[in-house]
Formats: C-alpha cells, sequence, structure tokens
C-alpha cells in the first residue's frame, strides 16, 4: 500500500506541477512514511518541504495545492500539518479487508517478485577453521541467515556460502598448537582433543594444520551453525577451489594482463589507488607468498563465474577497507555485470550479572557461540542479534535473555503468539465456528483498527528490507505487533457468546495476527511457540 499511496502521491504532484507552472527540472522521489502517532493518520510524506527548496514557496501552500488533486477510492481523508506534511487516512473499509486477505494467502502474505529471480549468493560468518565459532563472528550468522529468507520471500534466488578460510600462517599456527610445540598460539580443549586424536606420525605443522582445520569444520563449525538454526548450500574451500586450482595465480596474471600492476622493493603491486584506493596493494610479497587481497580477488572473480547478479559479504567492521577494494574490483575490474554489497558488523560483548564475560574455558580465549545458545537457548540468541542494527555494538545481557517477562523481547513476542494460539483452541472447544472472510465490518474499535494497521505494514516492510538489508526492523516489528495484540486482548472481549458475529470477526482478526507474527519468527529462525 506504501507504493499505491506514492503513486496517486505522483500524480497528483504532476498534476498540481502543471496547474501551478511550477518550475521544476527534475523531480524529486517522493518519500512516503509512517507517521510516529497514529491520530496523524495512516502514511505521510514531507515532499512539500522538499518542493519549497526548489520552487521557493511556501511548504503549507505546496502541500494545500498538491491536496486538491488527490483522488483515490482507498483514501479517507488528507490532512497538511506544519510545517508542510501530507497526512494520508485509509478508509476503515480498504483496512478491513486486510484481514480476509490474510487469511486467504497464509504464509504466502507479504510475498512479491521484486527479485525477478535474480542469484544472490550471500556469504556469512566464515569464521577461520582454527577453532569453535566465537560470538563476533557468530553475529553474522542470524543476519545472513534471516536475510536470505526475507530475499527468498520477494523473489531472489538466494544461495547461502561459508567461505573456508583453511589456507596461510593462521593453519600452520594451528598446526603448531596441535604438536604443541614452542610456536603454538591457540589453546582449549578442542586443542587437546585434537592433539589427542592426530597421527603421531606426522609432524609437518602444515600438513596438522590442514588435517585439524577439517576436524574444526566437521564436528565443532558445522554442528554449532545447526544448533544456531543456520544452513549453508555451499562450503567453499579457500585451500581445495583456490590454491591448489591455482585460481589466486590465475587472477593475478588476468591483472597484470590489463596493466595495473607494477614491481617494487620485490613485490607485485595492484593499482588500487587507480580506483579510489588510498594506497595501492601489494599482490605477491617479495618472498613469493600471495596475499589475501590476491586470493580475495580470486574468490570474487570465482564467484562472478558462477552467474550471480549479486554479492553479499557479512564481515566484521574492521574489514571495512579490504570490503572497499573487493568491491571496486570485482565492480571495475573484472567488467562483470554484478553488483557487490558489504554488510559490516561491530562487536558483540557477553554481559552477566552487569559484568563483560571474556571467555569460555572449555573452548579457549572467547565467548563461543555454542556456549551461548547452551546458557539461553537458540531463539534469544537469534532474536537479540538481530534487534541490533549491524552498524550497533551488541551488549548480549545472559540475565536479561532468561527472563521469562515482558522484560525480555522473545519471551513476549512468543508469549502473544501462543495466547492467540490458546484463544484460537479454545474456540473449537465452545463450538465457534467462524468464516475467515466474514464480518470485517464490524471491527471498528480503535484498538481493532490500530491491529489491523499494524498488519498491512508487513509487505511493505520486507520490500524495504531486501533493500536496505535492515533486518533489525524485524525482531522490532514483531515487538510492536504483540503490543497491539496485547493492548487488543486487554480492550476488546474476543470469545463473546452473547454477540457471536463480533466474535467471529475478532476471531478472524486473531487468525491474521497469528498467520504474521509466525511468519515473522519464521524469517528470524525463532520458534514459534503454540504454549508456553
Amino acid at each position: 500500500m506504501k507504493e499505491e499511496i506514492k503513486k496517486v502521491l505522483k500524480k497528483s504532484l504532476n498534476e498540481t506541477k502543471t496547474q501551478e507552472n511550477w518550475d521544476i527540472s527534475e523531480m524529486p522521489e517522493i518519500e512516503v512514511d509512517y507517521p510516529r502517532d497514529e491520530q496523524f493518520g495512516d502514511f505521510t510524506t514531507n515532499i512539500a518541504m522538499v518542493l519549497a527548496k526548489i520552487i521557493k514557496k511556501n511548504p503549507l501552500e505546496i502541500a494545500a495545492a498538491i491536496k486538491e488533486n488527490i483522488k483515490s477510492n482507498v483514501i479517507k481523508n488528507v490532512d497538511i500539518v506544519a510545517p508542510g506534511y501530507i497526512n494520508v487516512t485509509l478508509k476503515t473499509k480498504y483496512l478491513q479487508k486486510i484481514v480476509a486477505q490474510i487469511a486467504e494467502y497464509g504464509k504466502k502474505f507479504g510475498e512479491n517478485d521484486l527479485g525477478k529471480g535474480q542469484k544472490v549468493l550471500l556469504e556469512f560468518i566464515s569464521s577461520n577453521p582454527t577453532g569453535p565459532i566465537h560470538i563476533g563472528n557468530a553475529r553474522g550468522g542470524p543476519l545472513g541467515d534471516t536475510l536470505a529468507r526475507v530475499l527468498e520471500k520477494t523473489g531472489y534466488k538466494t544461495e547461502r556460502e561459508f567461505y573456508i578460510n583453511d589456507w596461510g600462517n593462521q593453519i600452520e599456527i594451528l598446526g603448531h598448537s596441535v604438536l604443541g610445540d614452542s610456536e603454538a598460539q591457540y589453546s582449549g580443549d578442542y586443542i587437546k582433543i585434537l592433539t589427542e586424536k592426530m597421527d603421531k606420525k606426522i609432524t609437518n605443522p602444515l600438513e596438522i594444520g590442514h588435517w585439524a582445520a577439517h576436524k574444526i569444520i566437521q564436528e565443532y563449525i558445522k554442528p554449532t551453525c545447526k544448533k544456531a538454526g543456520i544452513k549453508f548450500d555451499s562450503w567453499y574451500s579457500e585451500k581445495d577451489e583456490l590454491h591448489e586450482k591455482d585460481k589466486v595465480g590465475e587472477i593475478i596474471k588476468f591483472i597484470e594482463e590489463k596493466g595495473l600492476t607494477y614491481e617494487k622493493e620485490g613485490a607485485l603491486w595492484y593499482k588500487s589507488i587507480q580506483f579510489g584506493d588510498d594506497k595501492d596493494r601489494v599482490l605477491v610479497k617479495s618472498d613469493g607468498k600471495k596475499t589475501y587481497i590476491a586470493t580475495d580477488f580470486a574468490y570474487h572473480k570465482e564467484k562472478a563465474d558462477r552467474g550471480y547478479n549479486k554479492l553479499i559479504n557479512i564481515q566484521g567492521a574492521d574489514h571495512h577497507k579490504e570490503a572497499e577494494v573487493v568491491k571496486n574490483f570485482t565492480e571495475k575490474v573484472l567488467g562483470a555485470k554484478i553488483k557487490v554489497d558489504y554488510i559490516l558488523t561491530q562487536i558483540v560483548k557477553v554481559v552477566e550479572n552487569g559484568v563483560e564475560v571474556k571467555m569460555s574455558k572449555r573452548k579457549g580465549t572467547y565467548f563461543a557461540l555454542d556456549d551461548l545458545i547452551d546458557e539461553v537457548g537458540k531463539d534469544a540468541v537469534r532474536f537479540i542479534f538481530l534487534s541490533y542494527s549491524s552498524t550497533n555494538h551488541i551488549n548480549f545481557d545472559i540475565n536479561l535473555a532468561k527472563v521469562q517477562s515482558d522484560k525480555n523481547p522473545v519471551y513476549y513476542v512468543q508469549y502473544a503468539h501462543a495466547r492467540i494460539s490458546s484463544i484460537l483452541k479454545k474456540a473449537k472447544t465452545l463450538n465457534f465456528k467462524f468464516d475467515k472472510k466474514n464480518s470485517a465490518e464490524l471491527l471498528t474499535h480503535e484498538k481493532e483498527i490500530g491491529l489491523i494497521r499494524e498488519l498491512s505494514k508487513f509487505p511493505a516492510l520486507l520490500e524495504e528490507i531486501s533493500q536496505s538489508y535492515e533486518v533489525h526492523r524485524l525482531p522490532f516489528y514483531a515487538m510492536k505487533l504483540a503490543d497491539k495484540f496485547h493492548s487488543f486482548y486487554g480492550a476488546c472481549k474476543v470469545l463473546d457468546e452473547k454477540n457471536s458475529e463480533l466474535t467471529r470477526a475478532r476471531l478472524n482478526l486473531v487468525n491474521a495476527v497469528k498467520i504474521v507474527l509466525a511468519e515473522v519468527l519464521e524469517l528470524m529462525g525463532v520458534e514459534a511457540p503454540e504454549k508456553m
């Protein structure tokens, strides 16, 4: 509906421009949003204030002129509010129809073909296989998995990939750690277990490191991902796919043939400054070893060759410069018709009793994801991780995650779903039979309309997240919907044997809330319990 209102406003603006003879060389984009306070209507736009700077007129006069040309059979009224907002209120009859639409579409409510079948590769977590997944890497897990679900619901063909960084110095250090020699750096029970399992005849640290990395992937990282409800379509080995097949050597040759390299101090350099970087980057060191940048270039060339339209990489914020370099290389040097987007995440801290918990004694010198799941459960981990924008730090409060009260957001939302399930179950025992398309015109109470209004926002929310990647908006929507439901339930008696028609209408509404709330929770990978 947000897009429909935008179209109505655009048409009225074009008509007004002609009538008023406004001198506008390029029409600005019309932004439509929801008012902060519902008393101001269903939608609002600041287009009059944007135009005021262009045509040098009072925004209130501009808004009034546009209002005169707004025509739509779903709009009840249009109000002008200082300093120039245009507020639109939908007809109650239109909102009431949404309840039947949700019942008709069921789980498919909110789906669209915005992506038009474009192929997207989402790469996330990609934790070094030198130990179990720690909470820093883990942050990208719920984010990437949920974003993939949203993209799939909005018409994209999405694949999830875990990049296994099983090559280089850290793998050799892992080998030393398992061998327990003087160059060991990694510690924890998992290292002791690997030492017990290793072939004692092998003493080469690199060989032991590759063996240990494989075991860590199979016995720690994959099980943890499964425990967190995260699935991957592919596990891409840097060692097997890029180095042993000499893809890194091939990409370096490709860059050289394009005249984008030079030699300096015995190393081979990539002319990165030419593409907006602050310095050139080394591809091959003076000792002959290939750098991470060269490997990343090879990996993204291989991604592009697989025919994706878009690549989305989720990494820590400390990779921001590297991300910029790789994005420029993929989009500008490769010449592939492909878009590369990065989501860079901030750090996570685990807090218990007001104090940061810095380590897991079982896993080493960091807090491991599976420890956190064991402590508070998968649903709490996913919901709370997703509740923060990727640009914000997370302070994960273990005590709050365990509380079974309104203070705990995941409990609050899940309780709403369980309460709805209980209502619908009780309706059956009381022999209330309701037509899912019936009696919507009886839903006129302000709490009913407020709840329907919130339900109507779901399709637009999915579209916007598929473009902005702001998956933190899903848990906030779930909390708002749960809040609206609890408020409605407190004010409106649902099961009223004296008014069976109104009861049927309210059961329709309750059923619609259950459908949408369950879908939101599923997108987040959080359970929608029938009882609690």
